[in-house]
C-alpha cells in the first residue's frame, strides 16, 4: 500500500479512494477503489489499521466529521484546503501563478457555523446530494490537479523542506480541530447556570432582562435622570450621557473608565453583564451545550498569521468566570497547559538572540530581564517587550524598547526589519514559509500620491502613519506567525502521544465524548499558547508528561540546535479554573 491516498467523489458521486506514488500521481498498478457510503468508514479503518496512509482530503471537516462519528479516526492527512492557502501566497513559492489560477480552491477558511458534528445529530458520512461543506471542488481528478499544482510549488520553492513541514502542521491541525469539535468540550450546564444567576438573577422569561441586571439598569437611568434610555442601543445613551453633562465620543468601556459621575460604575457593570448575557448567556447554553458537550466550530489558518478562530460557539473567548463550567466526566480529570511567554521566546529562538534566551532559560522571561538589568520591574520588561513585538514606541513602552535594542540586538532587529519591509510596501515570511498578504492596490497609491509634488498639505505625514501601521502589523506578523507554528507542532506531536496511550476501562468511559475518545485522552481545547485535555484519571500523569514532551519536541522540530526553551504552566484538577 502507499503511503498517501486520495479521498475524493468519483465520477459516479461514490466515495472513491485512490493510492498515489511519491509525486502524488494515481500509481499505475494500484486502480482506484470506489466505495459504497455506508462501507465507507469499515474501509478507511481497514487501511489506517494496516498501512497507517496520508489521506489526502480535499476539505479535512467535509470528510473527517462523518468518518469521527462513525468511530474512525485517521493519523495523519493532507488538507488540500489549506495547503493551497499557504502555498498560493507564499514568497517561498518560486511561482504561484498556477496555484492562483485555481481559484475554485481559493474559498474563506470558514466552514459553516452551526453545523453539528457527525455522530451528534445524524450527520451523513457523503451527501451526494449537496456540495462538500468546504466549498471546494471534491471530485477525485480536481483534487488530484491540485494536489499536482501544490507538490510542484514545494518541490520548487525556495525552502521545500520548511514548506512540507508548515503544511504538514497545517493539516493536523484541521485533524485536531475536527477531533476536539467531535469530542466536544466537556461542560456542566447546572454551573454554568449558578454563574449567570449569581451575576445576572435567575432565568428570565424571554423578552425580560434578569432581575440583578434590570436593578443595575435602573441605578444607570435614575443617576441619568432619564428612567426611559434604552442602555443596549448606543446613539440614544450616548445623547442621555451628553445630557447629563458627561462629554464622551462614544459608550465603551475604555472611554468611560475613570470619569466621575454617579451613572458610570453602574453603567460599567451593566455593561459587562450584557456582554455576559448576549455572548454566553441561557440562550447560548441552549445553542451550544449538548449531552454535557460544548461543540464549537473551530477555523485553523483563519487569521491571517495563521492563528486559529472560530466560526460559531466563540469557542476562543470563553470568559475566565466561566472556567468553572467546563467539567470532567466521573474518573476524568482536566489537564491544563499554556506556554510562558510564547510569542517573545519564539523571537528569540528565530532570531537567534542568545542574550534572549539566556534571560528566559529555565526562569520567568520578564524576570530575567530584570536580573539582567535592562529594567527595574517586571512590568516595565513586560510592557517593553510587548511594545518591540507591537510596535510601541511611546510612553514607557518605547522607553524600554530603546534599551532592549541594546541589550537584544538580534531580536530586536528582526521585528525591526520586518517593521521596516511593511513600511515601504513589502511582504514579510514566517519561520516555515507562511507569508503576510500585499498591501491593497490603493494603499501603494496613495503613498506614491502623497509624497508627490502634488500632494495637499498633510499628506505626507498621513501616509507615513498609514506606513508605520502597516510596519506595526507586518512587525508582529512574523513572530505571531511563528509562534502559531509552533503552537501547530506542539498539538500535533501531543495527539499522537496521546493516541498511544492505552484506552481506559469500560466502566470508566466517558461515552458523551463520543466512540473515537470515550476511552482516550484527548485534546478538547486549544487556545493559541493553551491545550486542554481530557484524560482518565489514572492517566493524569502520562497525559501531562505527553503534554510537556511534545513541547520541548516542537521547539527542538522548529529551532534545532536553539537555546531557547518552553516552558509550561501545567494544573490537573477535575474542573476548569477562573485564573
Amino acid at each position: 500500500m502507499p503511503r498517501s491516498v486520495l479521498l475524493a467523489r468519483g465520477a459516479d458521486g461514490r466515495p472513491v479512494i485512490v493510492p498515489l506514488d511519491e509525486a502524488g500521481a494515481p500509481l499505475g498498478d494500484g486502480p482506484s477503489e470506489s466505495v459504497e457510503p455506508a462501507d465507507l468508514p469499515d474501509r478507511v479503518a481497514e487501511l489506517e489499521a494496516d498501512h497507517a496512509p496520508r489521506w489526502v482530503l480535499p476539505d479535512t471537516p467535509a470528510r473527517y466529521d462523518a468518518l469521527l462519528g462513525a468511530g474512525v479516526r485517521i493519523g495523519r492527512c493532507h488538507d488540500l484546503r489549506l495547503a493551497h492557502a499557504i502555498l498560493a501566497n507564499s514568497e517561498l513559492v518560486a511561482d504561484t501563478a498556477p496555484l492562483r489560477a485555481a481559484d475554485g480552491w481559493s474559498v474563506p477558511l470558514d466552514p459553516a457555523a452551526g453545523t453539528a458534528p457527525a455522530g451528534v445529530s445524524g450527520a451523513t458520512l457523503f451527501d451526494l446530494d449537496s456540495a462538500p461543506a468546504g466549498g471546494v471542488p471534491d471530485d477525485a481528478g480536481e483534487a488530484l490537479a491540485e494536489l499536482t499544482r501544490q507538490s510542484a510549488a514545494i518541490d520548487g520553492s525556495a525552502d521545500p523542506s520548511r514548506l512540507r513541514l508548515l503544511v504538514a502542521a497545517e493539516s493536523a491541525g484541521a485533524l485536531v480541530a475536527a477531533e476536539m469539535r467531535a469530542a466536544g468540550i466537556p461542560w456542566d450546564v447546572a454551573e454554568h447556570d449558578r454563574i449567570l444567576t449569581d451575576e445576572l438573577g435567575p432565568r428570565p422569561s424571554p423578552g425580560q432582562a434578569p432581575a440583578r441586571m434590570a436593578e443595575v439598569g435602573a441605578e444607570v437611568r435614575a443617576a441619568l435622570g432619564d428612567p426611559l434610555v434604552p442602555l443596549d442601543s448606543p446613539p440614544r445613551l450616548l445623547r442621555a450621557l451628553h445630557r447629563a453633562g458627561i462629554d464622551v465620543a462614544s459608550t465603551s468601556k475604555w472611554e468611560l473608565t475613570g470619569i466621575e459621575h454617579p451613572a458610570i460604575e453602574p453603567l460599567l457593570r451593566y455593561k459587562a453583564m450584557s456582554r455576559l448575557l448576549t455572548a454566553n448567556g441561557w440562550a447560548w447554553i441552549d445553542e451550544w451545550v449538548h449531552e454535557g458537550r460544548y461543540r464549537p466550530v473551530y477555523v485553523p489558518g483563519g487569521v491571517v498569521t495563521g492563528r486559529w478562530a472560530s466560526s460559531g460557539g466563540g469557542a476562543l473567548q470563553i470568559p475566565r468566570r466561566l472556567r468553572p463550567a467546563v467539567r470532567a466526566d466521573p474518573g476524568w480529570v482536566l489537564v491544563a497547559a499554556d506556554v510562558s511567554q510564547l510569542e517573545p521566546r519564539v523571537l528569540a529562538a528565530m532570531s537567534g538572540d542568545a542574550a534572549m534566551a539566556q534571560a528566559g532559560a529555565g526562569r520567568d522571561l520578564y524576570a530575567g530581564i530584570v536580573e539582567e538589568g535592562v529594567v527595574a520591574t517586571r512590568q516595565e520588561a513586560k510592557v517593553g517587550v510587548l511594545g518591540a513585538l507591537y510596535g510601541g514606541t511611546s510612553g514607557d513602552a518605547g522607553r524600554v524598547v530603546a534599551r532592549l535594542r541594546s541589550t537584544f540586538p538580534a531580536a530586536m532587529a528582526l521585528v525591526d526589519g520586518a517593521a521596516a519591509t511593511g513600511e515601504r510596501g513589502g511582504t514579510v515570511t514566517t519561520l516555515l514559509g507562511r507569508s503576510s498578504p500585499p498591501p491593497p492596490p490603493e494603499w501603494s497609491a496613495f503613498q506614491a500620491s502623497a509624497h508627490g509634488a502634488d500632494a495637499a498639505p498633510g499628506e505626507g505625514e498621513r501616509a507615513r502613519r498609514i506606513a508605520r501601521d502597516r510596519g506595526r502589523f507586518t512587525r508582529n506578523f512574523v513572530v505571531q506567525g511563528t509562534a502559531a507554528e509552533w503552537a501547530l507542532s506542539w498539538m500535533a506531536l501531543l495527539r499522537a502521544r496521546l493516541a498511544a496511550l492505552p484506552e481506559a476501562a469500560a466502566e470508566h468511559a466517558a461515552t458523551a465524548s463520543g466512540p473515537v475518545f470515550s476511552r482516550r485522552a484527548h485534546l478538547v481545547h486549544f487556545l493559541h499558547d493553551e491545550v486542554l485535555v481530557h484524560a482518565p484519571a489514572e492517566q493524569a500523569d502520562s497525559a501531562a508528561d505527553a503534554i510537556r514532551a511534545a513541547a520541548e519536541a516542537a521547539g527542538r522540530l522548529l529551532f534545532p540546535g536553539s537555546e531557547v526553551d518552553f516552558p509550561l504552566e501545567l494544573t490537573v484538577s477535575e474542573r476548569g479554573t477562573a485564573k
